[in-house]
């Protein structure tokens, strides 16, 4: 099976080798194409990098790797839908994105480059698996080799799953990890922005950590209790939940 492996944080993340090196442990063919700079929080932007109308993609050799890799002057959701259009030399069985610094879990997931890497695979029927390591605004050097570990532990299990199945995954960023569960989104994620100043013309965001309590089950509590979680998404689609007869128009 061929793993197209991308990333929000850059090419030159290490967090990104570690989960090429998971990948190619657990016996895939591995591509690399990454963002040639950082594009966080881009969520499934399809934007690239210029005005030109094309995609500049540079050939890039990782340290310690032999695979082929690639910086893009692009957003991760635009990588990915390149990829599962045949781009980087064929579509892949699987897009797996990360390992991103930091944890994206709740409903904050929206705005992630990584997640949106991995929802835009799905949407081109392609299975994928977004990869976070919980590593937080004061947090110590983080340990890419327990996430990459966990990595090799997850990765058989979403590639039995039906085709175009999406996982996030968030490890967190201690040496022995307590197991792994499966969690439900928190409503908000472990850091928040916040509007600190209003100006005449201007507004300030400022990250800073959510404030309320952790809610069982969720990613956030499970995270802080030392487990990596897993939490299989899905992309858009029609809720019917809110529909209600509507008026006959134009009458």
């Amino acid at each position: 099976m061929r793993a197209l492996i991308t990333n929000d944080d850059g090419i030159d993340s290490p967090g990104l080798a570690t989960l090429a090196s998971a990948a190619l442990a657990c016996g895939l063919e591995v591509v690399v194409a990454a963002p040639s700079t950082q594009a966080s929080g881009t969520s499934a932007s399809v934007a690239a990098v210029g005005d030109s109308g094309r995609v500049v993609s540079e050939r890039r050799t990782l340290p310690g790797l032999d695979v082929e890799a690639h910086a893009v002057a692009a957003h991760p959701g635009l990588i990915a839908l390149i990829a599962c259009n045949g781009g980087f030399g064929g579509k892949p069985d699987v897009v797996l994105s990360g390992i991103n610094l930091g944890a994206n879990v709740g409903r904050a997931i929206l705005h992630s480059g990584t997640v949106g890497a991995a929802l835009t695979a799905h949407v081109n029927d392609v299975t994928a698996m977004a990869v976070s390591l919980d590593v937080g605004l004061d947090e110590p050097e983080p340990l890419w080799g327990t996430a990459g570990e966990v990595v090799r532990a997850v990765l058989p299990v979403l590639l039995e799953m039906p085709a175009a199945s999406v996982l996030s995954l968030n490890v967190p960023n201690v040496d022995e990890v307590q197991g792994l569960r499966w969690a439900e989104l928190a409503r908000f994620g472990t850091v928040q922005s916040r509007v600190d100043e209003v100006g005449e013309g201007e507004v300030e965001l400022v990250h800073v950590y959510a404030e309320d309590s952790l809610v069982p089950g969720t990613d956030t509590a499970l995270l802080a209790e030392g487990f990596a979680t897993v939490t299989a998404l899905h992309s858009v689609g029609r809720d019917v939940s809110p529909e209600r007869a509507l008026p006959a128009w134009p009458a």
